[in-house]
C-alpha cells in the first residue's frame, strides 16, 4: 500500500514539474543544457524504478520487455533533443502502470489468520486431571474436554455429554446440529451448550480444520493467471522495432554516407514506436471497467479476471447465503387456523433463546409475556416451560415422543418445531432458509446464455434436491464438507474443455478453498465471511446473484473496448512508423500523432465507466 501511495505521489509531483517546465520553456529562452538538467532530473525521479527493473531483467537475460522499450524510446528522445517527449514517455508509462496496479488483487497472505477455526490449545483429560496442552501435541486416543463456547480441536467421538454444535464454519449451515455420546464430531465445530468429553480419532494435522487451512493456502497455486497483454506484446514488438531502427540507421547510411540523418530518423522511429496509447488505454480501460462495475456493487479485484468472467460458461453455487437468504424464517404454521396460538405458545418457550430458530419464531409471533414461566432447556430436544398447572413443550419430534404426546408429523423441508400444551399437541411450525428473490431470475438468465448451473452444498440431500428442482439447476451435490467441494470442482476442471471457464459463488469460511480453486471466485460481500471475501476474485457487495449477469455484461463491453483500442493504436502506429522511416514526417508530427491516438484511446476507454 505504501509503495502504491509513493508511486502516485511521484506521478503527481513529476506531472506538475513537467507541465510547468513545458510552459516555461515555450515562454522563456534559456540554455538547452538547463532544460536538459531539468527534464533529466524529472525523468530519473519518475523512472528510476523502471531503469533498475530493466537493468535486472537484462542481467537475467530478459532483455526485450516493456521496461526496455520505455528506456530505449525515452533515451532516444533525449539523444535527439526531444527532452519533453522523453519525460512524457516515462510519465505516461508510470501512470498506466499505476492504474493497472491499483486494480491488482490484494495480498491473501492473511487468509489463514482470518480462518480462525483451528484452536491452538485443548483441554486434555488424563488421570482424572485437566491440563491445557498444545493441540498439536495430542495423540490419537487422547480424551479432551470441550466446554460451552469452545471449538473442538481434533476430530473424534463423543464419549460423554450432549450438546448442540455450530458447524457453520465447516458446512456453511447456520442451524446447530444435535450431538450425544457415540456421535462423531469434527474439529472447527463450536460447542454451544453443555460439556463434552471426546476421544480423538485423528492427528492434529489430519483433522478437518487443518485440511481446510491447507486447502486455502495451496489452492491458489493451481489457479492459472492471464498474462499481461503489454508484456506479451512487447516480447515481439520491442525487439522488432529495435532491430528495424538499427537497420534504418545503418543500411541507408552505408549507401548515402549520411550517418547523422539516418541515425536521427532511427531515433525518431524509436520514439514513435513507444506504444503510449496502449500503455495507457489498455490498463485504463480495465480500470474504467472496474470503476463501472463497482458502482453496480461488483468489486473485480484485477484486470486479469475480465476475460474469464466474459467467457464464464459453468457456475457452481453454494446454497446457504448464496442461493438462499442465509436466514431462517417461518415458512408455514400448521394448522393455519391456530397460527396465532401456536406462535404465541412457541414464543413463550423461546423468549430467552438466541438460537436461529428461536429468533425466526420471535420475529413473527405476537408479543406475549413469559412472566412466571420456568424455562427448562432439554439438550437435543427443545424447551419445556411451566407455570402453575400449565406445561408448554416446544421442540423436535424427540420432545414429543419423550413426553408421550401424540402429534401430527410435518413433512415439510426445513426445521420443524412441534408445540404442545398440557400434554395435548397444538400444531407445528416449519422454519427454513428461503430462496433469495433474485435467485430464480439470475439462474434463468445464466441458462439463457448457455451457462451450466450446479449447486454444491453441505445441506442434506432432500433439501438440496428440492432447491435444485425449484430453480431448475443442471445438477447438485449435497452433504459436502469443504474438501469434498474442492474434490467436486477438481472433477469438473479435469473434464472441462480448455476454453471453458468455471466460476464459484459462495459466502462462508468453508467456501474459501473452492473460491480460490475456481477460475473465477465470486463472494457475497454483504453477508460473506472475511476469508471468503479475501479468497475471491470478485466481491458482490449487494449480495444479489443478478450481479453476475451485470459482471458478464460489463466485462464483455470492457474487453471489446480494449480490442478496439489495440487495433486502432497499432494501425495508426504502423502508419506513422512508415512515414518516419521514409522521412515524410518529423518528430513534431510523430509525437502529435502519438498523443492524438492516446487521447482518442483514452476517451474510448472512458466508455467503460458508463454502465447501465
Amino acid at each position: 500500500m505504501k509503495e502504491k501511495k509513493f508511486r502516485l505521489i511521484r506521478i503527481c509531483i513529476s506531472a506538475i514539474i513537467f507541465l510547468t517546465a513545458v510552459i516555461v520553456q515555450h515562454s522563456v529562452d534559456l540554455s538547452s543544457y538547463l532544460w536538459l538538467g531539468v527534464y533529466l532530473a524529472v525523468y530519473l525521479f519518475i523512472g528510476y524504478d523502471i531503469l533498475i527493473k530493466a537493468g535486472k531483467n537484462i542481467l537475467r537475460g530478459q532483455i526485450f520487455d516493456e521496461n526496455f522499450l520505455m528506456i530505449v524510446a525515452s533515451i532516444g528522445a533525449f539523444i535527439i533533443g526531444s527532452y519533453s517527449e522523453a519525460v512524457a514517455v516515462m510519465l505516461f508509462y508510470q501512470t498506466g502502470e499505476h492504474f493497472q496496479n491499483y486494480a491488482v488483487t490484494k495480498s491473501r497472505k492473511s487468509i489463514s489468520d482470518l480462518m480462525n477455526i483451528r484452536p491452538d490449545t485443548a483441554t486434555l483429560l488424563k488421570d482424572g486431571t485437566e491440563r491445557e496442552v498444545d493441540a498439536e501435541e495430542l495423540n490419537i486416543g487422547d480424551v479432551i474436554l470441550v466446554k460451552a463456547g469452545e471449538r473442538i480441536a481434533i476430530d473424534g467421538k463423543i464419549i460423554e455429554g450432549e450438546s448442540l454444535l455450530d458447524t457453520s464454519a465447516l458446512t456453511g449451515e447456520s442451524i446447530p446440529v444435535s450431538c450425544k455420546a457415540g456421535d462423531s464430531v469434527l474439529s472447527g465445530s463450536i460447542n454451544t451448550s453443555g460439556v463434552l468429553k471426546i476421544v480423538t480419532e485423528k492427528a492434529f494435522y489430519d483433522s478437518t480444520a487443518s485440511k481446510i487451512l491447507d486447502l486455502v493456502e495451496n489452492a491458489s497455486m493451481k489457479k492459472s493467471k492471464q498474462e499481461n497483454f503489454i508484456t506479451i506484446f512487447s516480447r515481439y514488438y520491442t525487439p522488432t522495432v529495435v532491430i528495424l531502427a538499427a537497420l534504418l540507421a545503418v543500411i541507408p547510411s552505408l549507401f548515402t554516407g549520411q550517418w547523422m540523418e539516418w541515425t536521427s530518423r532511427a531515433l525518431t522511429f524509436l520514439v514513435v514506436s513507444c506504444p503510449c496509447a496502449l500503455v495507457i488505454s489498455v490498463p485504463l480501460s480495465y480500470f474504467g471497467g472496474i470503476g463501472g462495475a463497482s458502482r453496480k456493487g461488483i468489486l473485480i479485484k484485477g484486470a486479469n479476471y475480465f476475460e474469464y468472467i466474459d467467457k464464464l460458461d459453468t457456475v457452481l453455487f453454494d446454497k446457504t447465503g448464496t442461493l438462499t437468504k442465509g436466514q431462517f424464517e417461518v415458512q408455514s404454521v400448521s394448522p393455519e387456523s391456530k397460527k396465532e396460538e401456536i406462535l404465541s405458545l412457541a414464543s413463550i418457550c423461546e423468549c430467552n433463546s438466541n438460537h436461529p430458530i428461536a429468533k425466526s419464531i420471535l420475529a413473527v409471533a405476537p408479543k406475549v409475556t413469559s412472566d412466571g414461566y420456568i424455562i427448562k432447556e432439554v439438550a437435543g430436544q427443545g424447551i419445556i416451560a411451566t407455570k402453575n398447572d400449565d406445561v408448554l413443550l416446544c421442540g423436535n419430534e424427540k420432545l414429543m415422543i419423550e413426553n408421550n404426546i401424540s402429534y401430527t408429523k410435518n413433512d415439510g423441508l426445513g426445521s420443524i418445531v412441534y408445540v404442545a400444551k398440557n400434554n395435548v399437541f397444538v400444531g407445528s411450525i416449519l422454519i427454513a432458509d428461503g430462496i433469495k428473490e433474485d435467485t430464480p431470475i439470475a439462474i434463468s438468465k445464466l441458462k439463457e446464455q448457455g451457462v451450466k448451473t450446479i449447486m454444491l452444498t453441505g445441506d442434506n440431500d432432500k433439501i438440496a434436491k428440492e432447491i435444485a428442482s425449484e430453480l431448475s439447476l443442471d445438477d447438485y451435490k449435497a452433504q459436502l464438507l469443504p474438501q469434498n467441494k474442492v474434490e467436486e470442482i477438481e472433477k469438473i476442471i479435469a473434464q472441462k474443455d480448455k476454453n471453458s471457464v468455471i466460476g464459484f459463488v459462495g459466502d462462508g469460511i468453508n467456501d474459501a478453498p473452492v473460491l480460490m480453486r475456481a477460475d473465477v471466485g465470486f463472494s457475497m460481500g454483504g453477508i460473506g465471511s472475511d476469508s471468503a471475501i479475501e479468497a475471491s476474485d470478485v466481491v458482490i457487495t449487494r449480495d444479489t446473484l443478478t450481479s453476475i449477469i451485470d459482471a458478464k455484461r460489463i466485462c464483455k463491453k470492457t474487453n471489446r473496448i480494449v480490442k478496439q483500442n489495440i487495433v486502432f493504436a497499432l494501425a495508426v502506429k504502423f502508419a506513422v512508423l512508415v512515414l518516419c522511416a521514409v522521412g515524410l514526417t518529423g518528430m513534431w508530427l510523430a509525437v502529435f500523432a502519438d498523443v492524438g491516438v492516446s487521447v482518442l484511446a483514452i476517451l474510448n476507454s472512458m466508455r467503460t465507466l458508463r454502465v447501465k
